[in-house]
């Protein structure tokens, strides 16, 4: 017998994983594993200074596979999680560690034991209505379950660790230590049972350089840009707000503000502080949260051409559904270890919030970083005081360095008046010392209002107004909206939506692009996802009535570059309003703003003005309309995790799903390796670009006609392509198909 199954003989052939074609010589020590995953889970809480935490979770996470049945389970199964097994096969071996924590540790052993107990099926809530069985305080009294492992005579060393001497960072929120914690169980359990059954997955993981090792090409490119820029008034300000940026790179890891107008060098100029930043403090990456997935794409593609493979692009689409997770899936969510990470403030946020293994893996590697968030003024108002909370904790008691960089700045400080209270970011470092100068040095445009306000314009009169312009931006409020004006415009003009999949709108806005810099007519109707990010350059805008924030946004693809001595801008009053909710009260607030007169709508002070109209308007108890907040009390250790996991949603995910559309040749070759060999880490990240978000009604729809299949995994493929076409995207607003107005979707 080989040293291993020696070993194994010793502790009574005890197992954590086995492999259904390999003799029990070679299988997964269980005391191997809890040790190797105690190890790696103390080296990740560390750098919040709780190792001893995690290392305690990571030593009793899997006590219950002591048990005679698990090991029972896993002489016949290949998969010693039970995953792919019926419900019928699996063992519960998560509880036994949860008891046995509290019997040793009692007060800190209830805290381990949400860790513990919560290490597959996600973390508990202590006891809700809809937890049932899984609620927290039913298992902890499940005691036969850690009788059934003590018979086993695990070893002492292990059953008896100390427990923790460290403290919970002083004044930190509980429910999100724990989370961080669990965040380090859940990637050091992974890991260590990803080198057993796949080896050279795990040699590969980590191999990055540090920050500091990228910031030589950043400066090169940098350098290299000022160098070619052509000498205008616009490059002459992208180069001081950049010359800005490197030098408050050197203050202290604190939040910080970098308020410029659209074209003013925001992406690179942040992007320098961000790199500067983590060099010179320590940091260990820097985390890009983007709002829209058009931005993501424009962003990783520029990040890319510099860094390449160390740049890790994660948007929200592809994961795998809640209670769909195995070895395969788990391996296909990044854990986010890469210096250059570029994600969805969906991602970001749903996963700060969230109780599933796969979706809280990566928050411990959040610690120690730059966060920028781009695009700051488009957090969801109605999450904004959960948000808001957690951006604390993490500057507070993480090490997190926060960057909010937008054009149009949202009211964030803390605020309290009379009953209302919001939390807030208080403090926030403004890296441009006079934002307001700033925007009158680059004011480009003239900004033509409407003179009813009330009164709306039809698409045909629109579309009439929009030929008398050789080039023009177009956008509107909704997808429907966009398809309705495009369908009234002269052959060869350009639609954008979220109709389209990520790299069909990749390859229309190079077209524009190249358009525009050759001098050729270029018409475009858009969603506003062309707002924020994205480097086009207009001589005429045109912007439905919206919130200020976004009319400022789109002013941003108007003379971008300055070329023109003033471009135009104007407002009408869509045939539409926007869909109720947020968007909505955005514009209603801008109306009422824009009836007051004198007001410069792209000054700086105005979006101060617009955003507290907006934020107060709503109340305190709608920016959480959810009550995420009080399933997490700070009062008590009874939490709520689930619950507060189903609340908190950006993107309700109840009434739209991800459809793979096989676009171009790159798609139809994702979509044949899907089909051929079945999801992986790197496919799903591949097919991201090849997705649109589809009511779910629809999917069914197509499903049942045979237009879109659905895989094994819930994921769903076009299968006709005559449901894509490509100008407009997928034909969800032909005449015979449903009207999606009820879903209120934008973009």
């Amino acid at each position: 017998m080989a040293a291993n199954g020696k070993e194994a003989a010793k502790h009574g052939g005890v197992y954590a994983h086995s492999l259904a074609d390999r003799p029990e010589s070679e299988w997964h020590l269980l005391r191997d594993h809890l040790e190797a995953t105690a190890q790696l889970a103390s080296q990740f809480g560390a750098v919040f200074g709780s190792g001893q935490w995690s290392a305690l979770a990571g030593l009793w996470h899997d006590l219950g596979k002591y048990s005679p049945a698990f090991q029972q389970r896993i002489g016949v199964a290949a998969d010693a999680h039970c995953e792919g097994s019926s419900p019928a096969g699996r063992v519960d071996h998560s509880t036994a560690g949860a008891i046995h924590a509290v019997e040793k540790l009692d007060g800190p052993g209830r805290l381990l034991a949400y860790l513990i107990a919560g290490h597959h099926a996600g973390l508990p809530d202590w006891q809700t209505e809809s937890a049932g069985a899984a609620g927290l305080e039913y298992r902890l009294g499940r005691q036969e379950l850690l009788e059934q492992v003590l018979r086993r005579n695990p070893p002492t060393e292990i059953l008896d660790a100390v427990g923790p001497s460290e403290r919970p960072p002083a004044g930190c929120d509980p429910s999100f230590w724990l989370r961080m914690l669990f965040s380090c169980l859940v990637d050091a359990d992974y890991l260590d049972t990803e080198r057993f059954y796949d080896p050279a997955s795990a040699a590969s993981r980590g191999v990055y350089p540090t920050p500091a090792e990228l910031l030589p090409s950043l400066n090169k490119h940098l350098d290299g840009l000022v160098l070619r820029s052509s000498p205008t008034a616009v490059n002459a300000i992208r180069r001081e707000v950049l010359e800005r940026c490197r030098l408050m790179a050197k203050c202290p890891p604190d939040a910080y503000s970098l308020t410029v107008p659209t074209g003013g060098g925001k992406t690179l100029s942040s992007l320098a502080f961000a790199l500067d930043h983590a060099a010179r403090h320590g940091k260990r990456r820097v985390i890009y949260v983007i709002p829209y997935t058009s931005i993501i794409e424009q962003t990783a593609d520029t990040f890319r051409r510099l860094f390449g493979s160390s740049v890790v692009e994660h948007h929200s689409a592809l994961e795998p559904r809640p209670g769909a997770e195995d070895r395969r899936s788990r391996l296909a969510c990044e854990n986010w270890d890469a210096p250059l990470i570029v994600t969805t403030s969906v991602q970001f946020f749903e996963s700060l919030h969230a109780s599933r293994p796969s979706r809280c893996r990566k928050l411990h590697n959040i610690a120690q970083s730059v966060v920028v968030l781009d695009e700051a003024q488009m957090l969801p108002p109605e999450l904004l005081s959960p948000i808001m909370r957690t951006l604390c904790e993490l500057r507070r008691h993480y090490g997190v360095t926060l960057l909010l960089t937008t054009a149009t700045q949202p009211a964030l400080e803390p605020r309290h008046d009379g009953d209302l209270s919001f939390e807030g970011l208080a403090d926030v470092v403004e890296l441009i010392p006079d934002p307001s100068a700033l925007h009158r040095r680059m004011r480009r445009v003239r900004l033509q209002l409407p003179e009813d306000l009330e009164r709306a314009t039809s698409w045909s009169d629109l579309a009439a107004e929009i030929r008398k312009h050789p080039s023009v931006l177009v956008i509107v409020n909704r997808r429907k909206d966009a398809f309705d004006l495009h369908r009234l415009l002269p052959t060869g003009a350009h639609h954008l939506s979220g109709l389209m999949c990520g790299a069909h709108r990749s390859t229309v806005l190079d077209r524009i692009r190249n358009d525009l810099i050759g001098g050729q007519p270029t018409v475009v109707v858009s969603t506003q996802l062309v707002e924020a990010g994205v480097d086009i350059d207009f001589p005429v805008v045109y912007r439905a009535l919206a919130g200020l924030d976004s009319i400022a946004q789109a002013a941003g693809r108007c003379n971008r570059e300055g070329r023109l001595d003033v471009g135009l801008v104007h407002v009408f009053v869509p045939e539409r309003p926007p869909p109720v909710g947020h968007l909505r009260m955005a514009a209603e607030c801008t109306r009422r703003l824009l009836e007051r007169g004198q007001v410069d709508c792209l000054e700086p002070s105005s979006f101060d003005e617009f955003f507290r109209d907006l934020y107060w308007q709503l109340g305190q108890d709608r920016l959480d309309s959810n009550r995420v907040l009080e399933c997490l009390p700070k009062g008590t250790h009874r939490f709520s995790f689930r619950l507060a996991s189903q609340r908190f949603q950006m993107i309700s995910d109840e009434n739209q799903g991800q459809l793979i559309i096989p676009y171009g040749e790159r798609g139809r070759e994702i979509v044949e390796t899907l089909r051929a060999v079945g999801p992986s880490r790197d496919l799903y990240r591949r097919l991201q670009r090849f997705t649109v978000q589809v009511p779910r009604r629809d999917l069914e729809r197509l499903v049942s006609t045979g237009d879109v299949t659905r895989t094994p995994e819930d994921l769903h493929i076009l299968a006709f392509d005559g449901l894509y076409d490509d100008v407009t995207g997928l034909r969800l607003f032909e005449e015979t198909a449903p009207s999606m107005e009820s879903e209120g979707f934008i973009l």
